[in-house]
């Protein structure tokens, strides 16, 4: 099978981005890969790093040290760690012109980079996240997901209040949110009959309604209809026991009801390995699990690891999707 190509998009250029990228460029992927990007904020990082960088024509293939690139220059030269609000727009192009190429066919999966919500924001542009962009994009529900070779953790709300938790959890949102689970599990991951760990909401998954009733009114008739339908699902599960290494070992995904319920302990048990998924999309989507560590940004520290397991991932999900 030929290598996959891969968009790649750095994020906030005055962040850790652009030489994550540096250093992804150095090594030899079993993908090709295309950046989407300022080109005086991959040569400015390379430098600062003192790796050697080529940017090529988008159409060259990459290799170690050369980075080919499609150029979406930033009108304001960046610092590290000063984010500039006026880069804003070119920001959110890098991204929308990659996922564009990823629709079309030219690139088989996007990997991003961390962008500074903020400084988009105060840039003029009403932005939630890099997940929303992509969904609306495309024309697409999705669900995201994080993933390590631990554990896989998708969410069945994302960045909610905690007050506005348990209205935003039904019926129909939850069946919506486990089929594209199940089919991402079966499509991209190349499993044939995902087993799907649901958790409860409350303490204890409820106790049989001694300590919420949305065990017993919401989630287990979402996930009723969906096993007459022959998916594979577990639970209502207690939160606090699900995460047992013996009871990871009986599933493949486990669906949390709401972002700090699931992801603390994906974070614990291997965050330099872990991946953000944006399931759902007509291609695979993976980030870096971290933010832009604008502190950091110049010094040579930036670990990138996390965008070395982001290329690696999308380039399994692009094979096991062609596969599909």
């Amino acid at each position: 099978m030929t290598r996959p190509r891969l968009a790649l998009v750095p994020g906030e250029p005055a962040g850790v981005g652009p030489e994550l990228c540096v250093r992804a460029a150095q090594r030899t992927w079993e993908c090709g890969l295309l950046a989407y990007g300022d080109r005086d904020s991959l040569q400015r990082a390379a430098a600062a790093l003192d790796l050697p960088l080529a940017l090529a024509a988008s159409d060259a293939p990459s290799a170690p040290g050369v980075l080919p690139l499609v150029e979406i220059p930033h009108p304001v030269p960046a610092s590290f760690g000063m984010p500039e609000p006026g880069n804003a727009a070119s920001v959110v192009a890098a991204l929308e012109e990659a996922a564009a190429a990823c629709l079309h066919g030219a690139c088989a999966g996007l990997v991003t980079g961390p962008v500074h919500k903020a400084t988009i924001n105060a840039g003029g542009i009403a932005y939630t996240g890099t997940t929303g962009l992509l969904a609306a994009q495309a024309g697409r529900e999705v669900v995201m997901m994080l993933a390590n070779d631990i554990v896989r953790v998708a969410l069945a709300t994302t960045h909610l209040p905690l007050r506005a938790v348990a209205d935003a959890i039904t019926v129909a949102g939850l069946q919506r949110t486990l089929r594209i689970l199940h089919a991402a599990l079966r499509d991209d991951f190349g499993i044939d009959s995902p087993r799907i760990a649901v958790l409860g909401l409350n303490p204890h998954a409820g106790e049989d309604g001694h300590l919420g009733r949305e065990e017993l009114d919401v989630i287990a008739p979402a996930m009723a209809a969906l096993r007459a339908e022959g998916k594979h699902l577990l639970g209502p599960l207690p939160a606090d026991t699900a995460f047992l290494p013996r009871k990871l070992r009986e599933f493949d995904a486990v669906l949390a009801m709401y972002h700090d319920q699931g992801l603390p302990v994906l974070k614990y048990s291997d965050f330099e390995h872990a991946v953000n998924l944006t399931l759902g999309l007509p291609y695979p989507r993976v980030a870096v699990d971290h933010g832009t560590a604008l502190d950091l940004a110049g010094s040579g520290r930036a670990d990138p690891t996390s965008l070395f397991a982001a290329i690696d991932a999308c380039t399994r999900l692009a094979r096991n999707r062609r596969r599909a």
